[in-house]
């Protein structure tokens, strides 16, 4: 079954996983575009294409929530508060008044207020994360335990954000708080068998979602994959697809889950 509203699509799957893409959205309600710069409609830092990249997840069972609504409206990966995951480091706010290359998408005297940033959060944040805590329950109720595999990506090279080129694949699991170190492993297991590059906790090491949600004293075990987009598209727009690069990417994100639920079953014994 899948429900579609306006903020999200939830597919509701079989298997104790839910992959949650809280970037994926595009749309930008003409209300808050009106008021925003020439460079908000490129919607350059979209985690684009993850919904195709991660087709076979309804194949394996999995539960999928994507989000309908731009990053650049709300942030649906920070804290309500609005407070930095990384600080001392340059980030975005949980309703972004710049981009990832600090491009501003404001004037300044229209940048949303704390009355606008609280509709924000009432109208599109908040039915998000009820329907992850939700799919989240029931999923545990199910099968006594879930994983929750937050997916993102992002451009390769952002010198704002990090130095050099990033890492192929970049998993987080709060510094091994959101997530039992048996699944992790299995995970990684496949990525070393890979020419891929990867690191753990390094400069992502997780967003709202997985260090909110991921609990694994509670049987909830959460890890989120920051992926270079260069693995998969074309990092400038229009931002194209590439399917001859996908096809190297997606079976191994295939093996990726499958060994992770796997390690999920055998602490669940």
């Amino acid at each position: 079954m899948t429900i579609d509203t306006t903020t999200y699509t939830l597919h509701h799957g079989t298997v104790p996983l839910l992959i949650s893409i809280p970037h994926l959205g595009t749309e930008l309600p003409p209300e808050f575009s009106a008021s925003m710069s020439d460079t908000a409609p490129l919607k350059q830092d979209t985690d684009w294409h993850l919904d195709r990249l991660y087709g076979f997840a309804a194949g394996l069972g999995a539960s999928v929530l994507q989000a309908k609504v731009s990053r650049y409206v709300i942030d649906l990966n920070r804290p309500p508060s609005g407070e930095s995951l990384y600080p001392g480091q340059t980030t975005t706010g949980l309703c972004p008044t710049e981009t990832f290359r600090g491009e501003p998408l404001y004037d300044q005297a229209d940048a949303p207020g704390a009355v606008q940033q609280a509709d924000r959060l009432a109208r599109y944040w908040r039915p998000y994360h009820d329907a992850l805590r939700a799919e989240l329950d029931r999923l545990k109720a199910l099968h006594g335990a879930v994983l929750l595999w937050d997916a993102h990506s992002i451009a390769s090279v952002l010198p704002r954000l990090f130095e050099g080129k990033l890492a192929d694949l970049n998993f987080g699991t709060a510094d091994g708080r959101s997530c039992a170190p048996a699944i992790v492993d299995q995970v990684l297991a496949e990525v070393d068998a890979t020419r891929f590059t990867h690191v753990l906790n390094g400069r992502f090491k997780g967003g709202y979602i997985t260090r909110h949600y991921g609990s694994p004293d509670d049987r909830v075990h959460a890890i989120q994959l920051e992926m270079a987009q260069d693995l998969y598209m074309l990092e400038d727009p229009p931002f194209t697809y590439l399917e001859h690069r996908a096809a190297t990417v997606w079976p191994m994100l295939q093996k990726m889950l499958q060994q992770a639920l796997a390690a999920l079953a055998r602490l669940n014994t």
